[in-house]
């Protein structure tokens, strides 16, 4: 005999009130860094999993269903968008990131450095509008041995993970936990290479223009204020 595989219940609070119910909606593992990351860009799929490694294929897509049902993302023809609600959370989110800069955010931890997922997002995050020509910048992670090549161009900004076969404009060159530093807004790019923590080599143009093309993590205003 074939039995009907058995659907577990949704989990709610049993409590009548609207805190309890926006937790039941965002509670869940994950759910925040998806809406997160939809609110500074991400519509595609594989948008939002390169930036969440952590989280594999089948919760994404799971937690992505929730968020459809509840109201707060639908599906576009080649991707997600966040609805009228789910745009609604952006004070919410960043009120989060002003919480942790001020109260729980200290030095990174080892588990926490991920050279793929920085990468990924500071390509994201070029402003390429004042660029008339293509700068390839080779990005050394030197307590790693890892290397990459960011290549902007006007319109576009791209992350290689194998030599593009370009001629190297400029050579950005730390360890990992510093460039992390630097991307969450602890310090300036400039200061770190005045500093000698980050080096900036190559050519002029390019070395001047990379401190106003990257605009670092979305977040990093809030961990500027914190330190002051």
């Amino acid at each position: 005999m074939r039995h009907r595989a058995e659907t577990s219940p949704v989990r709610t609070y049993a409590q009548y009130c609207p805190i309890v119910r926006a937790v039941e909606v965002l509670g869940d593992r994950w759910t925040l860094l998806i809406v997160r990351d939809m609110l500074v860009g991400a519509s595609r799929f594989n948008e939002l999993s390169r930036g969440l490694p952590g989280l594999s294929r089948a919760l994404l897509s799971r937690r992505l269903r929730q968020l459809t049902t509840a109201g707060l993302v639908q599906r576009t023809g080649d991707g997600y968008t966040l609805t009228q609600a789910g745009e609604a959370l952006r004070p919410l989110v960043f009120s989060l990131a002003d919480w942790g800069a001020r109260y729980a955010f200290g030095d990174p931890r080892a588990e926490e450095l991920d050279p793929e997922v920085l990468m990924w997002w500071m390509h994201g995050r070029v402003d390429t509008s004042g660029l008339d020509k293509r700068a390839n910048i080779e990005v050394r992670i030197s307590d790693r041995q890892r290397t990459f090549w960011l290549v902007v161009e006007p319109g576009d900004a791209s992350i290689c993970y194998t030599d593009p076969g370009l001629e190297v404009d400029a050579v950005l060159a730390s360890d990992l936990a510093t460039l992390y530093r630097m991307w969450e807004g602890e310090f300036e790019l400039l200061d770190a290479v005045r500093a000698g923590t980050i080096e900036l080599t190559g050519q002029r143009w390019v070395v001047r223009g990379l401190p106003d093309w990257l605009r670092l993590s979305p977040v990093a205003e809030y961990v500027r204020a914190a330190r002051v």
